[in-house]
């Protein structure tokens, strides 16, 4: 199989898990899966390093409505797309755009250094937030937030993340509202993100 095939498939195989993940989490906010689910079941406390350096944790978001994403700096195709979209609704907002976060999460921390972080972003809207950190770190946030991700071995000797790619949208005080659809117009997008300022 030639290696565009493989990237093709693993693209494919990383949509399928978000799309699987995106309806389990669906059957967790409705309530139809059975069982009982808090407002804390998605999300969490968190101490990771941004794309600067520094220290962010989950009460540094506190005050402000904020969307999460869980990607890789290498992702070919998936986590550029999305970027791009959450950046164009970040534009759609204009002044609002203030008084909310986003977070890019790297499932990569192999690679995903701090300065490759923020290379990586100066591609996007300067509000999204790049976040790092030690693989346990990353791994406890990633469990928390529901999201799955694997390390995938390619035949040159490189390789890929599988990784779930739904966007999550918080609350003000870190609570899980629901996912937060791209797949629309950026207008709209920035509208629904406005009613939770």
């Amino acid at each position: 199989m030639n290696p565009r095939a493989i990237r093709l498939l693993l693209v494919l195989s990383a949509f399928l898990a978000g799309l699987v993940l995106c309806f389990a989490v669906v059957l967790l906010v409705t309530g139809r899966s059975g069982a009982p689910i808090g407002p804390s079941a998605i999300g969490g406390p968190f101490r990771l390093i941004d794309q600067n350096g520094g220290v962010i944790t989950d009460q540094d978001l506190k005050g402000r409505p904020f969307l999460v994403f869980f990607g890789f700096t290498h992702c070919p195709e998936v986590c550029p797309t999305a970027l791009f979209e959450i950046s164009e609704i970040l534009a759609r907002l204009g002044p609002d755009a203030e008084k909310v976060n986003a977070l890019f999460v790297t499932v990569d921390p192999e690679r995903d250094t701090p300065e490759k972080l923020k290379e990586y972003l100066s591609s996007f809207n300067p509000r999204l937030i790049g976040v790092g950190g030690e693989a346990d770190a990353l791994a406890a946030v990633a469990k928390a937030y529901r999201v799955y991700y694997k390390k995938v071995p390619l035949k040159d000797g490189d390789y890929t993340m599988d990784h779930t790619a739904i966007v999550y949208l918080m609350d003000k005080n870190g609570q899980f509202i629901a996912p937060f659809s791209l797949k629309r117009r950026p207008e709209e997008a920035a509208a629904d993100l406005r009613r939770h300022l």
